[in-house]
C-alpha cells in the first residue's frame, strides 16, 4: 500500500503471493475491522482542527520561530481568525484538508473490501497529518508561501485576489480527488456485480491506465502543495509520490495480480499500457 489509504488497483482479490508482502492493506482478507475503522476516522478527523490551529491561531508562527528563527511569517492581524475572517488562500487549503479527510473515510467506510487494521490506520494517518501540516507552515512561512507568488487571479465571488499557483493548485486538486474517487466507485460497481466474479475491472477510468487511482492521488497530492508552497512543493510532492509507487505500491500489486489472474492480467497490462497518466506513463 502507498502513503494513501486508497492504493488498491482496479482488479479483485484473494489471499496474495509472491514477494511483495509489505503492503499495508491485508489484499484477500476481506471484512470490516472496527477497531481499525474507529482509529483511522478518529486520527483524520483531527487534522482539519490541527491545520486550522496553524492556519489561523498562530500554531503555525509559533512552530516556525522555534525550528527557524531566521524565517518570518505572513501576519495575520490577530490569533483568533474565524473561517470567515481567515485569508483566502489558508481558506482554501483549510478546506483541501479538509477535503481529503472527506475522501479517505468515505474510502475506507463504503468502497473498501479488506481488513483495514489499526497497524495500518496508524501510520496512515500520522503520515497524512504531517504532510498536510508541511503544506499549512509552507503557506504561513514568508519566504515559501504560494500566497506571495504572483500574477494574482481574481476569483469571482471572492472578497480578494489570489495567486496563480493556488489557483492552479486547486483545479489539480479537484481533478485528481475526483479521479481517485470515480475510479474507485466504478471499480466497486464492477465488483459488486455477480457476473463479473473473477474478473479484472477494465472499464470507465481503469480503460485509461492500470493505476488510475494512484495517478489522482498524485495529481492532488501535488496541488495541494502547490498551493501551500509553489511550484518547487508541487514538483518535489509528485517526485516523492511517482517514486513511491513506481517502486514499491506498482510492483507489489502486479506481483498480487499476476499471483491470482496472470493471463488476464497479462492481457490487461497490454491492453491498456500506461500505469499511471493515459499517454504519458
Amino acid at each position: 500500500m502507498s502513503s494513501s489509504p486508497s492504493a488498491s488497483s482496479g482488479a479483485g482479490s484473494s489471499k496474495p503471493k509472491g514477494k511483495f508482502h509489505n503492503d499495508l492493506i491485508s489484499r484477500g482478507v476481506y471484512g470490516s475491522n472496527p477497531v481499525g475503522t474507529a482509529t483511522f476516522i478518529g486520527l483524520r478527523s483531527l487534522d482539519p482542527f490541527l491545520q486550522y490551529q496553524i492556519l489561523a491561531h498562530g500554531w503555525g508562527s509559533a512552530l516556525i520561530a522555534r525550528l527557524a528563527a531566521g524565517l518570518s511569517t505572513i501576519p495575520l492581524g490577530s490569533w483568533n481568525q474565524t473561517l470567515t475572517t481567515l485569508p483566502l488562500p489558508r481558506q482554501i487549503l483549510l478546506a483541501m484538508a479538509t477535503g481529503s479527510v472527506v475522501k479517505q473515510v468515505y474510502w475506507l467506510v463504503f468502497l473498501s473490501r479488506e481488513n483495514f487494521p489499526a497497524s495500518a490506520a496508524v501510520p496512515v494517518s500520522i503520515y497524512n497529518t504531517l504532510v498536510n501540516s508541511l503544506n499549512s507552515l509552507l503557506l504561513v512561512t514568508t519566504v515559501t508561501s504560494a500566497a506571495n507568488l504572483g500574477p494574482s487571479i481574481w476569483i469571482p465571488g471572492a472578497k480578494e485576489a489570489v495567486s496563480l499557483p493556488i489557483v492552479v493548485g486547486s483545479v489539480m486538486y479537484i481533478v485528481g480527488i475526483l479521479t481517485e474517487t470515480v475510479s474507485e466507485i466504478q471499480r466497486k460497481k464492477f465488483k459488486d456485480d455477480p457476473k463479473n466474479k473473477g474478473k479484472i475491472c477494465t472499464t470507465g477510468l481503469w480503460s485509461w491506465a492500470r493505476h488510475v487511482n494512484y495517478a489522482g492521488y498524485t495529481l492532488w497530492r501535488a496541488g495541494y502543495s502547490l498551493a501551500a508552497g509553489g511550484w518547487v512543493a508541487a514538483g518535489l510532492m509528485a517526485a516523492w509520490h511517482a517514486y513511491t509507487f513506481y517502486f514499491r505500491s506498482i510492483p507489489i500489486l502486479d506481483d498480487y495480480m499476476m499471483s491470482k489472474y496472470d493471463d488476464q492480467w497479462k492481457k490487461y497490462k497490454a491492453d491498456v499500457p500506461y500505469q499511471l497518466f493515459p499517454y504519458i506513463y
